[in-house]
């Protein structure tokens, strides 16, 4: 299948490390040094995941592509505003689509990858053939700012990206091969990382286990995807990860022998933007990617969940 467009939306309001400096005592230097993040976005509350989910399709071409032609659209967050009515039907009733599969998935913030293999099914089975995905999430609106362990963490935004099971002349990237898998029995999984909007929101009482598995499982996830297709690690150009935390990064592109710059991050800027995140980097760096680069998205989230995307750029 095929990534035809990408588009992303992110809140204006910046909040900067001097911010939290004020409110829970943790420095600007503190933060980098332990995240990479210097600043985050953080929705108005005016906006929520929906109406991010909306603004994100709103970014698309109308020129490049018929949204009329949508014939399935996948949502993801695992921060929703509506638990009924979800982003995917939000988006839905925007685009006013009728008659086709909407749903939205949560696998913590490796949804993205679970959305991109919802659709892979969905072409597979030839009951659709363009579909929207839609990643977006609030975190803001579920964290405790006042939280010395994660509260400084989280920024919010959205992505939309349109997919279709053919190529046609709007095609920038094929998607070679999806890898996904849940690592919901290892280490602390249930405890290391979780959002109870009724007990206590966001929590992370283990980053240190957290932090150890997300290395690895991206790592295993990106040398699997590469190798199930017949690639070495030597072949790959550039690497997209969830950006949770700049250390993450760095230590998964050691492991796997990629320059520092060749793993793309955006989380300096924008904070932890959850399964949104890899997507927006994607976008932003669309520039950098030549003919016939290959890439691989890989995330991992909280649960544990993890997978990786293999593209080839157009």
């Amino acid at each position: 299948m095929y990534i035809s467009q990408i588009a992303t939306y992110l809140p204006n309001q910046v909040v900067t490390n001097e911010y939290f400096q004020q409110i829970n005592g943790l420095s600007h230097e503190w933060i980098i040094e332990r995240t990479g993040i210097e600043q985050r976005r953080k929705a108005q509350a005016t906006e929520n995941t929906n109406s991010m989910a909306i603004q994100a399709v709103k970014a698309l071409s109308p020129f490049a592509i018929n949204l009329q032609n949508i014939d399935l659209i996948v949502g993801a967050t695992y921060t929703p505003y509506d638990t009924i009515h979800s982003l995917a039907h939000a988006v839905q009733h925007y685009l006013d689509l009728h008659h086709i599969p909407v749903l939205s998935i949560s696998t913590a913030c490796s949804s993205f990858v679970n959305a991109m293999e919802i659709v892979q099914g969905y072409f597979a089975m030839g009951k659709a053939s363009q579909a929207l995905v839609v990643v977006a999430d609030n975190n803001t609106a579920y964290s405790n700012e006042k939280d010395t362990i994660g509260g400084h963490l989280w920024g919010d935004g959205a992505a939309a990206l349109i997919v279709t099971k053919n190529p046609d002349n709007q095609s920038t990237m094929r998607v070679i091969d999806i890898i996904t898998a849940g690592a919901g029995n290892v280490g602390k999984a249930p405890e290391g990382v979780y959002l109870r909007p009724n007990d206590g929101k966001f929590q992370m009482p283990h980053g240190k286990d957290v932090f150890m598995n997300a290395c690895q499982y991206m790592t295993k996830a990106t040398i699997d995807v590469l190798q199930r297709n017949g690639y070495q690690l030597s072949d790959l150009d550039y690497l997209v990860p969830h950006q949770a935390n700049l250390r993450i990064t760095k230590n998964v592109a050691q492991r796997l022998g990629l320059p520092e710059e060749k793993a793309l991050s955006n989380i300096q800027y924008l904070g932890n933007t959850g399964c949104a995140g890899c997507v927006i980097a994607l976008q932003e760096n669309l520039y950098r990617f030549q003919k016939n680069d290959l890439i691989v998205v890989t995330v991992f989230g909280g649960g544990y969940s993890y997978g990786a995307m293999l593209v080839e750029y157009l």
